[in-house]
């Protein structure tokens, strides 16, 4: 142990010199983290409405999305869409196509969560709905959607805080986020290890404010949900 060299480790100076280019990406990830999950969320929805479906055509479809999505690496898909698309004149900046992979990709998770949720509704709602006289879709949308988003937003949670972390990937296609400034910074000063330390506390200090508010919106929706 005495013969270690921490400079070459951890090098104070250079971490505190370079943390506010190191912050400057901080937006970029977050942005593409969020506008992602959004999206993914939208369309995540529309996979499940077509795993419930009862036209086999549709339930089909969504199987082979999601297990497309699950299948494959995220960086392999975010370079089919930036650097493949090209080829058949369709590109896109490097910012989009980020957005674009995370969003395809972060929704096949979703999907799977909403689906569970969805099936973990008593069956007895959807009858007492039909007891009433309500249709299908208002009973989707206005009865099991809401028990169902209270159910999914712990894993809910979990996707974003991995879409956060995944951001990083965008470094390979030359997004300024977070890493790639990280990137910057240690090729220049050949310190990659102090670099690389840095970006990990970092995302772990984003991670924890994010699974913070969602511990605290799970205490709130569980306000209402009545004690048996």
């Amino acid at each position: 142990m005495g013969n270690i060299e921490w400079q070459y480790i951890f090098d104070p100076e250079l971490a505190w010199e370079s943390l506010p280019f190191l912050i400057s990406g901080i937006p970029n990830t977050l942005l593409i983290a969020i506008i992602s999950t959004f999206l993914g969320l939208i369309i995540g929805l529309g996979l499940t409405v077509m795993r419930l479906s009862e036209m086999k055509l549709l339930n089909f479809l969504a199987k082979v999305y999601v297990s497309f999505m699950r299948g494959t690496p995220a960086l392999v898909f975010l370079f089919l869409i930036y650097f493949g698309l090209p080829f058949v004149n369709i590109q896109f900046p490097a910012m989009t196509a980020a957005i674009i992979c995370f969003s395809l990709n972060s929704a096949a998770y979703i999907s799977e969560i909403l689906r569970s949720a969805v099936s973990s509704v008593d069956h007895g709602q959807w009858e007492a709905a039909k007891a009433l006289g309500l249709g299908k879709g208002i009973t989707f949308r206005a009865i099991i959607i809401p028990q169902a988003t209270r159910i999914a937003l712990p894993p809910l949670g979990n996707v974003l805080i991995d879409v956060i972390k995944g951001t990083s990937l965008a470094a390979m296609i030359t997004v300024n986020e977070i890493f790639q400034n990280a990137r910057i910074v240690g090729g220049r000063e050949f310190d990659y290890m102090t670099m690389y330390i840095m970006v990990a506390l970092i995302y772990w200090l984003i991670c924890s404010i994010f699974s913070y508010f969602q511990t605290y919106l799970e205490v709130i929706s569980s306000r209402y949900v009545i004690q048996k």
